[in-house]
């Protein structure tokens, strides 16, 4: 098929909101973007068409079901939270969109997805993940964070905040609050899945960032036997392409184009104006 530059994919019984930036999947490498927590298409701001800029690929953003412009969904269950996203939603939307070969990037949540993919399903399509701020356990300072941002939606400031990016804020807000307040979310762990990603992995993480601390860099580390890449961002919390933008595009884009390279992708566009670091 071929993607407008905008608009909404229909994966029923689910609509998409997305874009698509540059190169279709059928002329170059794809960027699949997955959103944090409580992210959408617009909340990623202009990034993604700097990385398609930076890049020899093209990029392609949208919002799961319930966030930003997409249709509602059935609020997830805290025993399979991100795990149906990962291993049901994501297949199908790769395959709506034609995707031949890329890399998944993933913020927050969006990172969990993409290593649970990545750790359960064999798709040599995927050449590659960048996990910006990912979680792999749960950690009682993140739950403590999310506990706060609770009483802020409930006293109504924080919703005020989050209606700029979500058609249904409810839904929005109790799709990625609930699971992770759940009781029975205390025990989830997917460290497992790194042990069985076998595609070179970059990392980044704030410093300061509220929801995790450096051990969930350091599971990977320990768990994966794949290539690993880690960047720690000095004085940075959870959104690192917001809070230090050209540092977080230097890194990322450094990292795709020497995989790109790798595999031949891009060649002839090999000096992409991002400095190497």
């Amino acid at each position: 098929m071929t993607l407008p530059d905008a608009g909404f994919l229909d994966v029923s019984p689910m609509r998409l909101e997305y874009r698509m930036i540059r190169p279709r999947p059928d002329a170059a490498p794809t960027i699949v973007m997955l959103h944090e927590g409580l992210g959408s298409v617009g909340l990623w701001g202009a990034f993604p068409e700097k990385i398609a800029a930076a890049t020899a690929a093209g990029v392609f953003v949208y919002s799961r079901a319930g966030y930003g412009k997409s249709s509602p969904g059935p609020l997830p269950r805290a025993t399979s939270f991100m795990n149906e996203e990962a291993c049901e939603v994501l297949p199908r939307v790769l395959d709506a969109i034609g995707f031949q070969r890329g890399i998944l990037f993933g913020h927050g949540d969006g990172a969990s997805i993409a290593t649970i993919y990545t750790g359960s399903i064999q798709d040599h399509r995927v050449r590659g993940l960048v996990l910006m701020a990912p979680h792999f356990f749960t950690e009682e300072m993140g739950l403590a964070e999310i506990r706060r941002a609770r009483k802020a939606f409930v006293s109504g400031t924080f919703r005020e905040k989050l209606k700029r990016w979500h058609a249904d804020v409810d839904c929005a807000f109790r799709s990625w609050n609930e699971p992770w307040l759940d009781p029975d979310f205390r025990k989830w762990d997917i460290t497992d899945a790194l042990g069985y990603i076998r595609v070179p992995i970059l990392i980044m993480q704030g410093e300061r960032d509220q929801y995790g601390t450096l051990k969930q860099v350091e599971a990977a580390q320990q768990e994966c036997f794949c290539p690993v890449e880690t960047a720690v961002l000095p004085g940075i919390r959870h959104v690192p392409y917001r809070e230090a933008p050209e540092l977080t595009l230097n890194i990322v884009a450094d990292f795709i184009n020497r995989l790109l390279r790798d595999y031949h992708e891009g060649e002839g566009n090999a000096d992409s104006g991002v400095a190497a670091l």
